[in-house]
């Protein structure tokens, strides 16, 4: 019997080439969850996610179906998540629940709302026990000031002046529900952690970190609020800040009906 199976995923972005599998093969997220399936039930069974997340991009959340014939043997949502993740032990990805659902759940046109945070170290020494999982600057950002910028970016508009030349959506305007900047002892020392928190029901390729990196801009005194809202009217990418590093951006979780 076909069964739609719905899976979370955590992964460590850093050593895959993003989610989605590419010709020439490289290692990706999905590539590693599909060999997983094939070698728990012999079936080459595709899988879709919620959203495609770059080169380097970790994720707490993400989310994908396939479907499952698995005959008569029952199988049971434990199960099949203490299987697939047999399978990938050797992988910086782990399944961390597994859900049957009905045959009209999709991954990602179901989906009503995704939330993205962004990590940014503000301290001299570099990070080594999490090298690769934040964006570290040596320079003390004001997250009071690029919170108060970033709520000229909420709600709906043209996001062109944050959208990646290479993206593939439909067109640039997109509903911000949610754009939050906060800040956190980092370590005992003086370190600090700035965390900006993204929630929309879509994204345009890019528009996260770009949206960080102009708001960088006015954490380090270089921009005002007023040039962020000039950016965004600006409608060009030109007029944005630059491209924040994969390292920082999470995909923390996709919300469903």
């Amino acid at each position: 019997m076909l069964q739609r199976w719905k899976i979370t995923i955590e992964y460590n972005g850093g050593a895959y080439a993003g989610w989605q599998k590419q010709d020439p093969p490289l290692r990706t997220v999905q590539g590693a969850i599909e060999n997983a399936i094939q070698m728990f039930c012999q079936q080459e069974i595709g899988i879709f996610a919620a959203g495609r997340t770059d080169a380097g991009v970790h994720a707490r959340g993400q989310v994908a179906h396939f479907d499952l014939d698995y005959g008569e043997r029952p199988l049971e949502a434990r199960d099949l998540l203490l299987a697939l993740n047999a399978h990938l032990r050797n992988d910086d990805v782990v399944v961390t629940l597994a859900e049957k659902m009905g045959e009209d759940f999709h991954a990602r046109f179901s989906a009503t709302n995704k939330m993205y945070q962004y990590r940014i170290l503000c301290r001299n020494a570099p990070p080594v026990l999490e090298r690769g999982r934040l964006w570290a600057s040596r320079r003390m950002l004001d997250a009071a000031a690029m919170h108060e910028a970033a709520q000229h970016l909420l709600g709906q508009h043209d996001f062109s002046s944050f959208r990646d030349a290479q993206c593939q959506a439909a067109g640039p305007v997109k509903t911000l529900d949610r754009l939050d900047v906060m800040s956190m002892p980092y370590d005992g020392q003086g370190g600090v952690e700035i965390r900006i928190e993204a929630e929309a029901r879509s994204f345009l390729h890019h528009q996260v970190r770009n949206m960080v990196g102009t708001l960088a801009l006015v954490g380090e005194g270089k921009w005002m609020a007023s040039d962020v809202k000039r950016a965004l009217e600006a409608r060009s990418r030109m007029h944005g800040g630059p491209t924040a590093p994969a390292a920082g951006l999470y995909l923390m979780r996709v919300d469903y009906p």
